[in-house]
């Protein structure tokens, strides 16, 4: 299987499982990535996703470009479809975008090895993100005419500053896991692969632990008031806190705070 996932507890490990392709995403992986994300989104028992790569030596290298279907249709004919159509005329990057897949469930990338195009785009779309000593993250794109194509620049824009993400953009050079640190392109490095999933599975324990309305506040305001004044910001944010205040679970929060307990959450 291209994409595997393994279940454990409230946490879903998802391995892109080409290692003989440096876990490149061809069409069947891509789709098979997208339904085991969608499994993740709408089964309640679940709060949280790692998302990794088989073997030592890629986390992902972006889109098999040998193995992505070939089209007679232009691009204009490709651009009205829907996502489905519209990859099978040419515009696989339509299934490497996973904002129409609307997942307000963390997502935790922990990279192992080249992290390289579509393989950053990926990761760009995580939540967090760590990586082992052998990591190296870039955008080559500009090297071979073209561009990141699924909001790598936007994205990698937001997540590091302007200067070193132009650098990465401009040059197409990748950068190792200690500059990746360095720029916070990654919260952490591991010596190992080991060390690294055993990380990865830690921080998404933790974080399957906390109040999962909380979370997905958090999520949708972090990609939400990026582009907004101060005194918006303030407003959403302010909404947000509101729509919390009287849930069960913030109520159970303080409770549990009170009675120095573990609380038990229920996303209500």
């Amino acid at each position: 299987m291209s994409v595997s996932m393994q279940i454990q507890g409230a946490i879903a490990l998802i391995t892109l499982d080409r290692p003989q392709a440096l876990n490149a995403l061809d069409l069947d992986s891509l789709q098979a990535l997208r339904e085991h994300l969608v499994y993740v989104r709408d089964n309640p028992a679940l709060r949280v996703a790692v998302i990794t790569g088989a073997g030592e030596r890629a986390f992902c290298v972006g889109a098999d470009l040998k193995n992505t279907r070939s089209s007679s249709a232009s691009y204009a004919q490709a651009l009205f479809l829907a996502n489905e159509s519209a990859a099978d005329a040419g515009l696989y990057i339509r299934l490497m975008d996973l904002t129409d897949l609307d997942l307000h469930k963390p997502l935790i990338a922990a990279v192992n090895g080249h992290c390289l195009g579509g393989g950053l785009e990926l990761a760009l779309q995580c939540d967090l993100r760590i990586a082992s000593s052998s990591a190296s993250f870039g955008l080559p794109e500009a090297a071979v005419g073209s561009i990141p194509a699924v909001s790598g620049l936007h994205r990698l824009m937001r997540a590091i500053p302007a200067a070193p993400a132009m650098q990465m953009a401009l040059t197409g050079q990748r950068i190792d896991a200690h500059q990746a640190l360095s720029v916070g392109l990654i919260s952490e490095r591991l010596d190992s692969h080991e060390a690294l999933l055993a990380r990865a599975m830690e921080l998404a324990e933790r974080i399957a632990q906390q109040a999962p309305l909380a979370i997905q506040a958090l999520q949708t305001l972090s990609r939400s008031t990026a582009h907004l004044s101060d005194r918006d910001a303030q407003r959403l944010t302010e909404l947000y806190w509101g729509v919390l205040r009287d849930t069960e679970d913030r109520i159970e929060g303080r409770q549990a705070f009170a009675e120095k307990r573990v609380p038990h959450y229920k996303g209500r």
